[in-house]
């Protein structure tokens, strides 16, 4: 008789339980949304959600740029949107209602001039004259010494180019196939925000 009195409260605490959570969850509300940027991945971007100045919740986004801030109350809130090399993004007066979810979209991060890479080069003949619309294509060296492409385009009229990368430490590839010849192959350091020169010269036409 006891054992059944104490399986009945029991059942009656995770019954109180399982209602107050739903009470909560339809209470509360959440922000959803998909972030995309002009270069690199949109994974591990900061979202901070504010309430004025002051800090409520912070999550990162996945792999996809997606992400769920949860158990929000009622009100409306500010965004902040970080990740290093990318601008600051900030949204504000996002309205969250009871059990409503709100949906942002647009958001994208441009780059950040002054916290990013570049790497400018040239491209040049046997007797020094710039060459227009040569092919300059951009590698990553990975660890195991193995080149993987990940950028390529034409230069200019002037024979320039340039490549925008995040500041991460990391070695890159330039290189320009002459027709008829090996490619002309040029490996960068990057270690930081900084402009890394290039220049490539081609060998005489056969």
């Amino acid at each position: 008789m006891r054992f059944k009195k104490l399986l009945s409260v029991l059942a009656l605490t995770l019954l109180a339980v399982s209602v107050a959570q739903g009470q909560n969850n339809k209470s509360n509300g959440e922000i959803k949304g998909k972030v995309r940027v002009e270069v690199g991945t949109p994974a591990d971007v900061s979202v901070i959600v504010r309430e004025g100045e002051r800090e409520v919740r912070r999550v990162a986004t996945d792999k996809n740029g997606d992400f769920l801030v949860s158990r929000l109350t009622p009100g409306k809130y500010g965004l902040t949107f970080r990740k290093p090399g990318l601008s600051v993004g900030t949204i504000e007066d996002v309205e969250v209602k009871p059990g409503k979810t709100r949906t942002l979209k647009n958001l994208i991060l441009t780059i950040d001039e002054g916290s990013i890479a570049f790497i400018r080069g040239s491209v040049f003949s046997s007797e020094g004259r710039s060459v227009p619309n040569a092919k300059v294509e951009l590698a990553k060296v990975m660890e195991d010494g193995t080149a993987k492409k990940i950028d390529g385009r034409l230069t200019t009229e002037t024979g320039t180019f340039v490549f925008r990368l995040s500041p991460d430490l990391a070695k890159y590839r330039v290189s320009v196939k002459p027709a008829g010849a090996d490619p002309i192959v040029k490996d960068v350091d990057i270690d930081g925000a900084a402009v890394y020169r290039v220049a490539l010269s081609l060998p005489p036409r056969p």
